[in-house]
């Protein structure tokens, strides 16, 4: 049983969004920082996500002014911070009849942009709906911007980026126990190594949805705020629309579902609402299936059937729980409940990707630590001034690439795209293709440098290219990595 001479600073459980986040700004503050995760970054809710960074347009009518509004000023930090992982991205909303009225529509759209000012993206504005497959296509509409995000990726470059500024990242690991002393907590992890034993002066209990299951069985703490466990399903469809812009779909019951282009070939739908009882639910029902398929088929002129589904995911999101009835209406804030019986434990209830960074600025507040601010610091490969310009210069520089695994490996790895691709002058300077333009090279990179150990790591987090790859290829990927860790 081996151990660290001496206490971490602080000791974050769980490697998702938020954990990262808060590991990133404190070790960017200078502290000693261990985060462990149970099992890959970014496993569970942080890579089953919508992919929006967005201010939530829906969350007006439950009057989280507070909440939008910070998350529109997190939108515009991380077009900055991250141009490669966030991008701008044009929404349009067709009406419905028995959906909301066209002037709370317009009255919304207006609180909107006035939230977003100086965030940089268009205002809101009418439009007529120009896709052939729509249903109202010609009609009148409204046009509004927000943000796409590569969620799963933003995660792993957070810990590689907190990494970089001095913290440990160890995946694959788990929180056995912990007991609490006056100053520090004496914590029991164990991982394929066996186990080891640390000590840290604050531990800080980010496990997404296990967060109230770590503080009654790993911690041993009763009490405290309580959590919503509600899943998100999503679809992947064969792409039917048309455009470069995204679709907010008002639905009968008052909620909304967006249909998005995703990555360039297919359309990505969701979400969904449902109460759940354990992080484990995490798996799409036959009725969320149908009720997604039946969200867009009512504004489509052919309707999508089942057979066109590529593939669908589904999140299990950990709502701070305020009492209310309706999943949809509970918030999406975060409550951050610092326990200073003993030494300091910091739990982190509910929150969103778009407002993560913000999060672990709260986080680092409460805690009394300074020193940590991220507002301008671009995330590993972001230090882009203009990204267009950049992606050409990518086609340029590696002229055997396909034009689609050039623009893709820009977006992934922004200006840290030569570490992956090295001096490679063609093709089999990149070593083994599996397909879709994924190589042996950058493979390893992401073994190397973040924390890939499977193929599920690499197709599903890392790259999300499991949606283009046969079970064949998906196999072979499987089989170079266990070449590669026997």
């Amino acid at each position: 049983m081996s151990s660290r001479p001496g206490p971490y600073d602080l000791l974050v459980i769980g490697g998702g969004v938020n954990g990262a986040s808060i590991a990133r700004a404190a070790a960017v503050a200078g502290r000693s920082v261990l985060l462990v995760e149970q099992g890959d970054l970014a496993q569970a809710t942080s890579s089953a996500s919508t992919k929006l960074m967005h201010g939530g347009l829906r969350y007006l009518e439950y009057y989280e002014f507070k909440l939008v509004g910070e998350a529109l000023k997190e939108r515009a930090i991380m077009l900055r911070m991250a141009p490669h992982l966030v991008r701008p991205l044009e929404f349009r909303l067709p009406h419905a009849a028995g959906t909301r009225p066209w002037w709370m529509v317009r009255l919304g759209l207006w609180i909107y942009d006035l939230l977003a000012l100086g965030g940089g993206l268009p205002a809101s504005r009418g439009v007529r709906l120009d896709d052939p497959a729509m249903r109202d296509h010609g009609g009148r509409g409204f046009s509004y911007w927000d943000g796409w995000v590569d969620d799963a990726r933003l995660v792993a470059l957070n810990a590689v980026d907190a990494r970089e500024a001095g913290a440990e990242i160890r995946t694959r690991t788990r929180l056995m126990s912990a007991e609490r002393g006056p100053q520090l907590w004496t914590a029991r992890l164990e991982d394929a190594a066996g186990p080891r034993v640390v000590t840290a002066r604050t531990m800080i209990n980010a496990a997404g949805p296990w967060v109230a299951r770590v503080l009654r069985d790993e911690l041993a703490i009763e009490g405290g705020s309580k959590v919503r466990l509600v899943r998100g399903s999503h679809l992947i469809l064969s792409r039917r629309l048309a455009g470069d812009h995204a679709w907010l779909l008002q639905q009968p019951d008052g909620r909304v579902v967006f249909a998005i282009p995703y990555l360039d070939d297919f359309t990505l739908v969701g979400t969904t609402d449902i109460p759940v009882d354990r992080p484990e639910d995490a798996a799409i029902s036959r009725d969320e299936v149908n009720y997604l398929l039946g969200a867009v088929n009512l504004y489509l002129r052919e309707p999508v059937a089942a057979d066109e589904i590529v593939s669908a995911y589904a999140g299990v999101r950990p709502l701070f729980d305020d009492g209310a009835g309706d999943a949809s209406a509970v918030t999406r804030d975060y409550r951050l409940e610092l326990d200073t019986d003993g030494a300091p434990l910091l739990s982190v209830f509910g929150g969103k990707i778009t407002t993560a960074r913000h999060l672990a600025a709260a986080a680092l507040e409460r805690l009394g630590i300074s020193g940590g601010d991220t507002r301008r610091r671009p995330l590993p490969g972001g230090d882009i001034d203009d990204f267009e310009a950049f992606q050409d210069e990518v086609a340029r520089r590696w002229p055997f690439l396909e034009a689609a695994t050039a623009r893709r490996l820009a977006r992934a790895y922004g200006t840290r795209v030569g570490q992956v691709l090295g001096e490679a002058r063609d093709h089999a300077g990149l070593g083994a293709d599996f397909g879709a333009g994924l190589t042996a090279r950058e493979i390893d990179y992401l073994m190397d440098a973040e924390w890939a150990r499977d193929a599920e790591d690499v197709l599903w987090r890392r790259s999300k290219l499991g949606v283009r790859l046969t079970a064949t290829q998906v196999a072979a990927v499987q089989t170079y990595i266990d070449g590669r860790t026997a």
